[in-house]
This record gives C-alpha cells, sequence and structure tokens, in this order.
C-alpha cells in the first residue's frame, strides 16, 4: 500500500484508467499557461511515500503532444526519500509550439509507474572479454 497526499482534495486520486494501463493518471492542480518555447512546472496534486528499492517514474500521457507539449525533462524520477509534506510531484512541461498553450486545472495531463529497483555495485576491470556487437546502432533502423 503506498501512502498519498493530495494537495486539492476536490481532484480525484490518481487511478489506472483501463484494466491494462501500466501508468496511473494524474491530472493538473492548477490551470498553467505556458508561452512558446517556455517551460513551466505543473503541480500534480499528489505527495507520495513509496517503499524503499522503488521509484515513482513520471511521463507525460501519450496525448501530451497534441496539446504542444512535452515533458523537459524526459521523464521524471522520484526517490523513495522525495517524501516531505511538500513534496508535491509536478511535471517539467516545455511549449515547443509558436502558440500560447493552456492546461486546464483537472486536465489529466501525465502519468506515473511506481517501480522496483535493484542497487548495484561495480567491479571497474580492464578488460570485459566479450565479442564487440559493432558499436551503438549496430543491429540498424528495420
Amino acid at each position: 500500500m503506498i501512502k498519498i497526499k493530495r494537495v486539492d482534495t476536490s481532484l480525484p486520486l490518481p487511478e489506472y484508467k483501463t484494466k491494462g494501463a501500466a501508468g496511473m493518471d494524474l491530472c493538473a492542480r492548477e490551470t498553467v499557461t505556458l508561452q512558446p518555447k517556455e517551460i513551466k512546472y505543473i503541480p500534480l496534486n499528489v505527495v507520495l511515500q513509496i517503499p524503499e528499492n522503488c521509484f515513482v517514474l513520471v511521463a507525460p500521457r501519450s496525448s501530451a503532444h497534441k496539446l504542444g507539449i512535452m515533458q523537459a525533462n524526459s521523464i521524471g524520477i522520484g526517490d523513495s526519500d522525495f517524501c516531505g509534506e511538500n513534496d508535491e510531484y509536478h511535471l517539467a512541461a516545455y511549449n515547443y509550439t509558436e502558440k500560447e498553450v493552456t492546461i486546464e486545472r483537472g486536465m489529466r495531463i501525465a502519468q506515473m509507474l511506481i517501480l522496483s529497483f535493484t542497487k548495484v555495485a561495480f567491479e571497474e576491470v580492464d578488460s570485459l572479454q566479450n565479442k564487440d556487437r559493432g558499436g551503438f546502432g549496430s543491429t540498424g533502423v528495420k
């Protein structure tokens, strides 16, 4: 069970919109207007307490590009210690168009996945003794 605090309790909790959905939709807590080529942070109305060895992945919904925005930092990673009383998640939105874009309060704009991970340690070596595959992008485009 994940502990969640909504900043504005009149907005819905994050939810999976379909049976097969991997991510839970997040909505904008405030109306935000972005000027052309501007980055603004859209508050997503959630503060979370997730287990250790887990993280929150925040990504734009697949329809965000239709609005003229994309996530400025590609994806967002929320660590398990980002859980203070005021550690609200945000979407770093970039308006890539030449026109003003407004995201209305309550609009589903982002999605989040809560994933587990394993921390690793490195052992530095002089050689891996494996056969090369041919470099970055070596498998081609087809």
